[in-house]
């Protein structure tokens, strides 16, 4: 199989689908790889790296995208890289199509087989190639949220430590899971006074049994949300539906609720935005305020840490990678139904339930895809 991974061009996005290492071992399974040039500079990756494991470096993204049987990428495919895409074509990377109906739209126009990663599961119920990144996006979180909440930034002027004699700040995290779980232990790590909710007791206990008094953890009614919310400097969104939009846990109404200068941090965003005033920003322009009350709101927060990201990633990534280009993907998800799990699209058909329910179009069983 030809695998093809073109350069990233949302902006400020660093990180690149293919690694020199995963394209080494594509080639040892006798496919052939196409790089476009400079596709991994931001992580660090030269074209050099590419070439000394095999892959072919050629000039545009035009020509991955036209030589490709496979294409592997970080993000979901921009509107540009959209129309190039066709029936045959087996895309894999993050779509998060269930805030996003243009896309869906042009991925079922093309007849693209789109396999997402942040839908493919696991057999412990978790999603493996979501998670290196929610680990990534879960510590930056705090950090990003520190940098949000200082006075030249439009926040309160709040040190999330404090220092003796003065208070650290309270910060709120909403979802226990793993972007949760790495946002408390690194806002804990940093001196804060932290929160996580969750409404999973035995989450709850987990987090209790694993961190102790790192952190509190506190049941997610609405009611102890919309407390722990009102007290906060900083509140991270952390929840996430696999595949469908993420739920609006705190409404514009309690923003009036918040201190003046407080700082929403939405990991959620992806998938939508836990917060009813989110919206998606860039690492560019990555703030804006409502009510008082600043929002970060980065949807490819990882990318600031591109080479990071982008090997954590491709360790994930790899072996199903492998599976997809050594077996065809009709007989990798046959024989992986977790990797079926990932299958969003076919030949024009939405393949995706939690996606359907969100955007209100008919689903394709993916079974059934499989036969088609």
């Amino acid at each position: 199989m030809k695998i093809g991974c073109p350069k990233e061009i949302k902006p400020q996005e660093f990180r690149v689908g293919l690694t020199p290492h995963a394209a080494r071992e594509a080639v040892a399974h006798g496919h052939e790889v196409l790089v476009e040039t400079g596709a991994g500079t931001g992580s660090g990756f030269a074209d050099a790296d590419y070439e000394a494991a095999g892959a072919r470096i050629v000039g545009t993204a035009e020509e991955v995208f036209a030589e490709a049987g496979m294409i592997v990428k970080v993000k979901e495919p921009q509107a540009v890289e959209r129309k190039r895409l066709r029936e045959g074509q087996l895309l894999f990377t993050y779509l998060h199509l269930a805030p996003d109906p243009e896309q869906t739209r042009d991925l079922l126009a093309s007849g693209v087989t789109a396999i997402a990663y942040e839908t493919v599961t696991d057999d412990r119920g978790g999603l493996p190639l979501l998670a290196p990144m929610s680990e990534v996006a879960g510590r930056l979180a705090p950090q990003v949220g520190a940098w949000t909440l200082q006075k030249a930034n439009g926040g309160r002027g709040v040190l999330l430590g404090g220092v003796p004699g003065v208070g650290p700040a309270k910060v709120v995290v909403i979802g226990g899971g793993v972007v949760g779980t790495h946002a408390g232990r690194i806002a804990a790590g940093m001196g804060a006074d932290v929160t996580v909710l969750d409404r999973s007791l035995p989450r709850l206990r987990h987090l209790d049994d694993v961190f102790g008094r790192a952190f509190k953890s506190v049941y997610a009614s609405a009611g102890n949300t919309a407390e722990l919310v009102a007290e906060a400097d900083l509140v991270i969104g952390a929840v996430l539906i696999p595949g469908a939009a993420a739920p609006k846990l705190v409404s514009r109404a309690q923003l009036s609720t918040m201190k003046p200068g407080a700082a929403i941090v939405d990991v959620a965003i992806d998938q939508g935005g836990c917060f009813e005033t989110s919206h998606a920003t860039t690492h560019q322009d990555p703030i804006y305020e409502v009510d008082g009350i600043l929002h970060y709101c980065v949807a490819n927060m990882p990318g600031a840490v591109a080479r990071t990201s982008t090997i954590a990633l491709g360790n994930a990534t790899m072996p199903f990678l492998l599976a997809l280009a050594d077996k065809g993907w009709r007989r990798a998800c046959e024989e992986d139904p977790h990797l079926l799990a990932g299958l969003n699209t076919h030949a024009g058909h939405l393949t995706y339930a939690a996606v359907g329910i969100a955007l209100g179009i008919d689903v394709l069983s993916p079974r059934l895809a499989l036969k088609q």
